[in-house]
């Protein structure tokens, strides 16, 4: 009789990945997904396309030295990894069921907690993602673990504290502000459905699309069709949500981009997520029945850990971290909520 790692077997898990297709995020678009062999990369910042002005020399005269603005900077992959134990209960009625069709839905049941696993994986990748568009930061206090990685956005490129509950107040003035600052200018803005609600029914925004004295919501389509035509990007909302387990085994709901976040960003991709090795993977890479190439960006596995008690986990795990190619062409405000 099969025993449970026989069940799941690790290449079989790994197929089972390799055919699997997971909900994507909008991170996933804005920082496309590369594996590379090493936990080091170097993060190349292009800095400024504006150009820099030439000199007019004199005959004869050497040219003026001009210098490379572009930043490079070594980056290691943060070690993203979460478990879950098959309950010894959950052992004995997969190794013993009483048909076929209850030993189906047990497995597909553990290959279900598999998905959930390589989900919270995907969850945490994209939070970082978010960060980076929203902050231009990535923020790791998490697991005995306290790091701030600063992405190298000007400050000149960020407010804070922008107030557009006021009547008087002016959102459109506001972006453009920020929109000329920018040297490639944005075609996307990205915020909170908070925050565009707040915009279509501002005062100043109703008033310049359907005359002083319109009492309307502005509709998000002809708010967008007006921001075109003054040349101003697009607003594109993001309020996708995550839950975090607490000590106390409770989840919280938060989001990925925050609430009061309004980014304007290139039309381009912003960077790249990288993966990279893990220790499991390395590990395998010596198992001669184990094709390593097969192994994706995110692994998973089934392991036993004890005997008394029983103790089987399911585990997945990936080394990630985005790069941000694009720091100078990003500009970042928080909006007051209320």
């Amino acid at each position: 009789m099969d025993g449970v790692l026989e069940i799941f077997d690790q290449k079989g898990i790994i197929d089972y990945l390799k055919d699997r297709v997971y909900p994507t995020y909008m991170g996933t678009e804005l920082f496309p997904e590369e594996k590379r062999d090493e936990l080091k990369f170097d993060e190349l910042s292009e800095g400024s396309n504006i150009p820099v002005i030439a000199s007019v020399h004199a005959f004869d005269a050497e040219a003026e030295i001009g210098t490379r603005e572009a930043q490079e900077r070594s980056m290691e992959l943060a070690l993203i990894k979460r478990k879950m134990q098959l309950k010894e209960e959950e052992i004995i009625k997969l190794l013993h069921p009483r048909t076929n069709v209850e030993k189906k839905q047990l497995i597909n049941r553990v290959y279900a907690d598999v998905d959930n696993l390589v989900m919270s994986i995907i969850a945490r990748i994209e939070l970082m993602r978010m960060e980076i568009v929203s902050k231009g930061t990535v923020t790791l206090s998490e697991n005995d673990l306290t790091a701030v990685l600063d992405y190298g956005v000007p400050e000149e490129h960020k407010a804070a504290n922008v107030d557009w509950t006021k009547a008087d107040s002016d959102p459109i003035s506001d972006i453009m502000a920020w929109y000329n600052k920018l040297g490639t200018k944005p075609t996307r803005a990205i915020t909170s459905n908070t925050v565009l609600a707040k915009l279509t029914r501002h005062p100043n925004i109703v008033a310049a699309l359907y005359g002083n004295g319109a009492k309307r919501i502005a509709t998000v389509g002809e708010l967008n069709t007006y921001l075109e035509s003054l040349g101003l990007p697009k607003i594109y909302t993001n309020d996708d949500t995550y839950r975090k387990q607490l000590k106390n085994g409770k989840f919280e709901t938060k989001r990925f981009f925050p609430e009061n976040s309004f980014s304007m960003i290139p039309g381009e991709t912003l960077g790249k997520t990288i993966y990279g090795p893990t220790p499991e993977e390395v590990r395998l890479s010596t198992r001669p029945d184990i094709d390593i190439e097969a192994v994706g960006k995110i692994l998973a596995m089934m392991y036993e850990e004890s005997s008394d008690p029983v103790s089987t986990w399911i585990k997945a795990v990936a080394t990630s971290l985005p790069s941000l190619g694009c720091a100078d062409k990003i500009f970042q405000a928080e909006i007051k909520l209320a």
